[in-house]
């Protein structure tokens, strides 16, 4: 007998993973003390910099430490309940 939450796990292992390819808007304000940057799609995920291109650097660093964090408090939530996972493809004009 299958363990409750294992079903994903056990597929996942026969799919071969692949790079994820999201499109997000980065939105870059100049302010005194250099740039501000935020991302339209994704609240939490904002950052600043002293230049534009570290600013982008740390957007980019944010954009995955939101998801990180996301996944581990959706994963805590459902601890022990009997879940089914699927990918989602999402697709916006």
């Amino acid at each position: 007998m299958m363990e409750r939450g294992t079903e994903f796990h056990e597929r996942a292992l026969l799919v071969p993973l692949t790079p994820l390819s999201i499109h997000l808007t980065a939105v870059f304000m100049k302010a005194p003390e250099g740039y501000i940057a935020f991302v339209e799609e994704l609240p939490g995920a904002n950052t600043q910099a002293d230049t534009l291109e570290g600013a982008r650097e740390n957007l980019n660093e944010a954009v995955t430490l939101v998801l990180e964090a996301n996944r581990v408090l959706a994963e805590e939530s459902i601890a022990g309940a009997e879940v089914i996972r699927e990918k989602l493809i999402v697709s916006a004009a």
